[in-house]
């Protein structure tokens, strides 16, 4: 019988993650559970796939408000500072405020706008063309930016976060002044210390504040980058990553995530004697077409992942090869040129006219996105993902 089913998707159920737990056992138990009791059987090039928050969770990679204010004390000797692009993020952001808050005087908060880095929006395009402000080039105090716009409320969740952070920002007992602009130097008007807290444009904000002549520059990724009072932390990404876990401490990002997956494809290749591929993933890299949100939040989407993994897909066209070189066939005629062109084909078809339309990311962006968009961010409870014949194609 002709194969009838492509790649195959199954979140997989697991124990509650817990302090000190050992998430490669649990992710090999947890799937060689659901195969038995589910009666699908292992193959080569599967893909386990487990959420960064049970990995950091397992590791009690956590750290309070307390610790962050420790280590931005430290690094910035002043009591005043510029906080450049924050995403807009109770979950994200807000308690990350809370610890930066406490250790200065003064805060000037620049947001980009009309959006975050990520897409939430304070206001739209058009309203900013209705009301004649260029963002590229203008300067706009918080009372010139609500004289033009009585609702900058977020879409989705309603809140109002510039008075939401200004509020986070004095009730820490420091002083909060608002300003909207884009350019990352336009903070230097206020003040020559800054920390910078976009994400994915960060190491061009520090650059051109220390072209421009900042005196300290630091972005959240050098924030509790080692620990501080046996804080946890992360070497290479510091606060970026984290998410709220109470209302005085954030689960960070996961370290160590490279070995994690490679000691997981070892058990498994151990007991099962099958080469399977395994990530850790966090965010997607997708986009909400309402909201126009962005969703990657974190710095990347795959913070360790297993070498088979790496890489772009090589992938054909095959509504190109219909239409086209294969235009005049049908039929078993049809597969079978189909066919021996897929087994054919080239190593590298990244000019090929034959690959155009197919998706041009990275394996982990692409994999990472199907993961979370399986396991959401709820109360389904499968942090882990098994995926199958994610690599077969048509010939297969």
């Amino acid at each position: 019988m002709d194969r009838m089913v492509g790649t195959v998707v199954r979140g997989i159920r697991a124990p509650i993650v817990k302090k000190g737990d050992n998430i490669a056992q649990i992710a090999v138990d947890s799937v060689l559970g659901a195969s038995k009791h589910e009666g699908f059987s292992l193959r080569d090039r599967d893909i386990l796939a487990i959420t960064e928050s049970v990995v950091a969770r397992s590791q009690d990679n956590y750290a309070g408000i307390e610790d962050i204010a420790s280590d931005v004390k430290n690094k910035f000797n002043c009591d005043t500072i510029g906080l450049i692009f924050p995403i807009l993020s109770r979950n994200r952001f807000a308690i990350c405020l809370r610890g930066i808050a406490k250790s200065f005087k003064k805060i000037y908060l620049q947001f980009s706008y009309p959006s975050d880095e990520v897409g939430n929006s304070f206001v739209t395009f058009d309203a900013l063309d209705a009301a004649g402000i260029n963002p590229w080039t203008d300067i706009l105090t918080e009372k010139e930016f609500r004289s033009h716009f009585e609702n900058t409320n977020h879409i989705f969740t309603g809140i109002d976060y510039i008075k939401y952070y200004s509020d986070i920002i004095r009730e820490s007992g420091a002083e909060a002044e608002v300003i909207l602009a884009n350019n990352p130097v336009s903070i230097l008007k206020y003040t020559d210390s800054v920390l910078v807290c976009d994400i994915h444009t960060r190491q061009r904000s520090k650059r051109l504040l220390k072209d421009a002549g900042a005196k300290t520059v630091y972005g959240l990724d050098d924030i509790l980058s080692s620990s501080v009072n046996g804080s946890g932390y992360n070497e290479e990404y510091g606060l970026l990553g984290s998410n709220k876990a109470t209302e005085d401490s954030v689960k960070l990002f996961p370290r160590d995530c490279k070995s994690l997956v490679d000691k997981i494809q070892k058990i498994l290749l151990d007991e099962t004697g099958k080469n399977i591929e395994v990530m850790v993933y966090g965010d997607g890299a997708f986009k909400d077409p309402v909201g126009k949100i962005w969703e990657l939040a974190d710095p990347v989407v795959s913070p360790g992942y297993t070498d088979g993994l790496s890489g772009t897909p090589n992938e054909l066209k095959l509504k190109y090869l219909a239409d086209n070189q294969f235009k005049d066939l049908s039929g078993d005629e049809l597969r079978a040129a189909i066919t021996r062109s897929i087994e054919n084909k080239d190593g590298n078809l990244k000019n090929s006219m034959e690959a155009q339309g197919t998706t041009p990311r990275r394996l982990t962006d692409l994999i990472g996105s199907l993961c979370d968009l399986t396991s959401g961010s709820g109360d389904k409870g499968t942090p882990i993902i098994y995926i199958q014949g994610y690599f077969d194609n048509y010939s297969v």
